[in-house]
Formats: structure tokens, sequence, C-alpha cells
């Protein structure tokens, strides 16, 4: 299986200079890329390939206006295309959004170089067009022989560079297999409840440094646009932004790493998180709890080491319905945390849809059925029932 190692490192002045004109060019190849895509397209209907489009960067370092791309590696361009091929592949499998426009302000800086665009030996990076390696701050070590088959360098809004080395990793192997399994009903109280009984508190990342980021908001905007003032006041609210980004990343990660370990089978509920932050009340709270984002780590965490995440439909009513006899209330407002129902039971609002989750998710996996079908699957392929989203390394 391969693995991604991040890395943060330190360019050198001329090698941030190399890499920040290697992300324009990046940049303008796939914009020029998806407009001749898009005319194709538009006028005659027609699909542009990965081929053609590298007929056309030929065509465009031999201009003068574009002779500047010779400048940097070709390789990083190449990859732009490859991914732009990517893009459109989802886009008519129905799996993704038309491919947009990248932005200098606000897209991704990034560029990825292949095995013959670099050199790895003795711990030192090397990449095309530097005579330099890279000041790579090596926070863990690479699996044992590691060859990376590609790099990616990058740099976030706050100006911090991360450089990250896909690698085989022999040792990822699936965990031993577990009898157990276990609901999860996410939620803004608590982050997580579990149909063991266990609430896991919601840090809440963005409230703890809301006062530090409006401070930084209110100076950055004072501040004339294009002065040189204002790139350092964006820099420190960026890096404010940052700093409750790592925190919520880090608590994630070690959450989904103790679930999956600990569980054979999880269930979670298939959130539409897109359309919950429509809601301007509960928008800031909603987006600092990261749902998709715990989803996400899941899901892939799960693949590796060989567990089983299954999403029950966002319309089973899992807070409504009494997991000690069905019964189905009517009705089930927010303000509500603990209803006693007709049978005498008295449920925590989280518990009891933890527990109606961990039912419905077991039912998927006995006899393939479930509550509702399940509108799309992780991978965002139509699917008419809910199945579990295990995939084999």
């Amino acid at each position: 299986m391969k693995w991604a190692y991040w890395y943060r490192f330190c360019p050198a002045d001329v090698q941030a200079v190399e890499l920040s004109r290697t992300f324009g060019c990046v940049r303008k190849v796939y914009n020029l890329a998806l407009a001749a895509w898009t005319e194709a397209w538009v006028t005659r209907q027609e699909r542009v390939n990965y081929n053609a489009t590298s007929a056309m960067l030929t065509a465009w370092k031999k201009t003068e206006e574009l002779a500047y791309l010779n400048d940097v590696s070709s390789v990083p361009l190449q990859q732009a295309l490859r991914h732009l091929q990517t893009a459109f592949t989802r886009f008519f499998g129905r799996r993704a959004k038309y491919p947009r426009f990248k932005s200098r302000k606000t897209s991704r800086r990034s560029a990825e170089y292949t095995s013959s665009a670099f050199r790895f030996r003795d711990g030192k990076l090397t990449l095309a067009k530097m005579a330099e390696s890279l000041a790579v701050v090596w926070s863990r070590p690479l699996p044992g022989g590691a060859k990376p088959s590609t790099v990616t360098v990058s740099q976030d809004a706050a100006g911090r560079w991360f450089v990250s080395l896909l690698c085989e990793d022999p040792s990822v192997q699936p965990l031993p297999a577990r009898g157990n399994a276990v609901g999860i009903d996410a939620g803004l109280e608590h982050l997580l409840t579990l149909s063991t009984g266990e609430k896991i508190a919601n840090p809440r990342h963005e409230c703890r440094d809301r006062a530090a980021l409006a401070k930084e908001q209110r100076r950055l905007a004072r501040k004339e646009k294009g002065s040189a003032n204002r790139a350092r006041a964006r820099l420190k609210v960026a890096n404010v932004h940052a700093r409750i980004a790592d925190r919520r990343r880090d608590t994630l990660h070690k959450l989904t790493t103790r679930l999956v370990r600990e569980n054979q089978t999880v269930v979670i509920e298939d959130l539409a998180v897109r359309n919950m932050v429509k809601n301007r009340k509960l928008a800031r709270a909603i987006s600092d709890a990261a749902w998709s984002e715990f989803r996400t780590m899941l899901e892939y965490k799960a693949q590796w080491y060989g567990r089983e995440v299954i999403a029950v439909d966002r319309w089973f009513p899992s807070s409504r319905l009494c997991s000690a006899c069905g019964t189905l209330r009517d009705r089930m407002p927010l303000n509500v945390r603990t209803w006693t129902c007709d049978c005498g039971t008295t449920h925590d609002r989280d518990v009891n849809a933890a527990h109606n989750l961990l039912a419905a998710g077991l039912a998927v996996t006995v006899c393939g059925a479930g509550e509702r079908p399940q509108r799309s699957t992780p991978d965002g392929q139509s699917a008419t029932k809910q199945k579990p989203s295990r995939r084999e390394p």
C-alpha cells in the first residue's frame, strides 16, 4: 500500500523563487488546457484527451508569449495536464462538478514531481532545476528501503512549505479481526456519541481562537489593498486559521485511529453537511466540528486496516425511534435532549440515536437491506441500497 509522508521544509531564497515560478506555470498550463477543453466541448461537443493537451503544451512553449514555461521543469506541467484529465473523467462519470479555473489568490499552490524529476539519496531530496537539496525536517522516518514514486511540493496560505513523498509501505497490514461494532452519532454539544454510552467532548477549536482571529481580521481590514502591510497582516490571519486547522486535524486523527483500531464495524450517519451549513445560526459550529473530514479519515483508515464503515441514510429517524420497543415519535425538536417512550424507557437523545444507527448498520451487514436507500456512496457512485464501504487494501 502507498502512503503519503508529509514534512515541513525551509527552502533557500533561490529555491523559494524557483518553486513559486513553478507554481505559477502549473496554474497557467492548467487554465490554458481547461480553456481548450471547454472550447472543444461547448463548440464541437468533442472531448480533448491528455495527448492532445500535451501537444498543445509543446506548441505553447514555442510561442514568445509563453516561452517562460521552458524555465521550469516540464514534469509538473505534464502532471497538471494529467490532473485535468482525471477531473474531466470524474465529471463525465457524474462523480464531480465541471473543473474550475485555478486562481492566483485562492487556489492551492502545489507542484507534483515524478521519479524522473527528483533525486532521493541518503535522506536528501533534490528537485529538478535545483542545485541544492531541500532542507526537509524529517519528523518521522520513511519505511526502510522506501523509494518515493512521486513528490508533491506545496505552500499553504500561511506561507508554510510542505513536501509529500508517496511511498510503498509493506508494514501496513489489516488488523486482526474483532467481533465488536459501534454506532456513532455526530453532534455539536458533544462531538461524537458512541453506542457504548461514551460521549466525546467537542473541543471547539475555532471558538478558542475566535478573539485572536477577529483581532487580526480587523487589522487586515484597515490595511490598504496592495500594500506590504496588508500582505503581512494577511499572513497573520492565515497563521491563526492554520493553528485552528492543525489542532482540529490532530484531534480527528486521534479519534478515527482509535475507533478503527477498537472496532471491526463502524456505523455513521450520511449527513448532508453541505446543506446543513446553510443554517446561518449553526454554520460556524458545524464547520468547526468538521464532520465531513471525520468521515473521510474514518473511511480511508478502515480501508488500510481491513475494517468496515457503514453510512446509514440521512433520512433514517435515529433520534425519534425508540431503541427499546421501536416506537417512532412524530416530532423531536433539537432542544429535547432526553425523552421517555410510552414503553417506559427514558432515552438520552444522542445515545439512543447511536443505538439505532448501530442496529441499522448491522442489518446492512447481515441481510444487505437498509432502512432507506443511500443516495450516494463515498466514491460518488449511486447506490440502490446501503452497503459497507469496505475495500481491500
